[in-house]
């Protein structure tokens, strides 16, 4: 089914039950979390049907009404367009992190036992986040969209990430809710990728949110799709920017969906013991120097 498809479909199912949450939608549809991110942007600014409500429900909104012309518009006092702060293009590293087989949690669980379960998943997450000064640019369901260097940038933004994303499968796996009856443990997917974007506030007089645009949060969606069950994956770009610091493991170039170029993954295993890039370098033996022989002494 193609995108137009889903997103008649969900605007018919979304008029038709008022409020649908974007863990409905994501089941319903099959969706990834980049897929999700991409419909409800479109029926929240794109086609202005629905408004979020606490980045969890989409409430129908209905579609604009266009007021009939009267020739007399030109003449009408406008409305100041509401501020918006300028888009800014810088580099960020971006996490998306999801749970695995929400689908079936669902159908196990009872509905309330589900919000609970979810609601600590999501505190946890955002508790190990804020620790490293990520900001939370959207919940998607059972999905986390996170940013770092934005608002505030680090020069060791990737690695902040990648602690995010080891501590919060370390929390997840001593929470006290995993000894609840749950069908399964619950685990998640972690996928990391850091490029420019163009970041800003998007949306209207109701509904505002800080969005980062371009090729870079889609990518980190689509790496999330490639780990295994409480893994965290990186691009060789974040990899490049920690190398020595963690120990990986070279998943090669698999397969992403809708995305033509090949694209080294890394697997993260655990933290190494250097606390820098340059003790890391140190510790795998740095390039001799050349032309400084022992007691050489330059012509003066």
């Amino acid at each position: 089914m193609d995108f137009d498809a889903i997103l008649d479909q969900a605007i018919a199912l979304l008029q038709r039950r008022r409020r649908l949450t974007y863990g409905a939608l994501k089941r319903q549809f099959q969706l990834d979390v980049a897929y999700l991110a991409d419909l409800t942007a479109e029926l929240i600014e794109g086609q202005r049907v629905a408004s979020d409500e606490d980045g969890n429900v989409l409430v129908w909104v209905g579609a604009p009404a266009v007021p009939p012309a009267t020739g007399l518009e030109s003449c009408a006092p406008q409305s100041p367009a509401p501020y918006a702060p300028e888009a800014e293009r810088r580099q960020l590293t971006v996490m998306f992190c999801d749970v695995v087989g929400s689908t079936t949690l669902s159908h196990q669980l009872d509905p309330e036992d589900l919000r609970e379960v979810m609601q600590q998943y999501q505190q946890t997450c955002t508790m190990v986040i804020q620790r490293y000064d990520g900001y939370i640019a959207q919940h998607l369901g059972d999905g986390l969209l996170v940013y770092f260097g934005y608002p505030s940038a680090h020069e060791d933004d990737a690695r902040r990430a990648i602690h995010v994303g080891l501590e919060i499968i370390a929390t997840l796996r001593a929470s006290p809710f995993q000894h609840r009856q749950l069908p399964t443990p619950l685990q998640v997917r972690i996928g990391i990728h850091t490029g420019l974007v163009v970041i800003g506030e998007i949306g209207n007089s109701e509904q505002r949110e800080i969005l980062a645009l371009g090729e870079t949060p889609n990518l980190a969606a689509r790496i999330q799709g490639r780990a295994n069950p409480d893994e965290v994956m990186i691009s060789a770009t974040t990899y490049r920017l920690v190398e020595g610091l963690f120990g990986c493991e070279d998943r090669g170039q698999p397969t992403l969906k809708g995305i033509s170029t090949p694209l080294s993954l890394y697997r993260v295993v655990r933290e190494n013991a250097a606390q820098s890039r340059f003790e890391a370098a140190v510790s795998k033996g740095l390039t001799p120097l050349v032309g400084r022989e022992h007691g050489h002494v330059p012509n003066q």
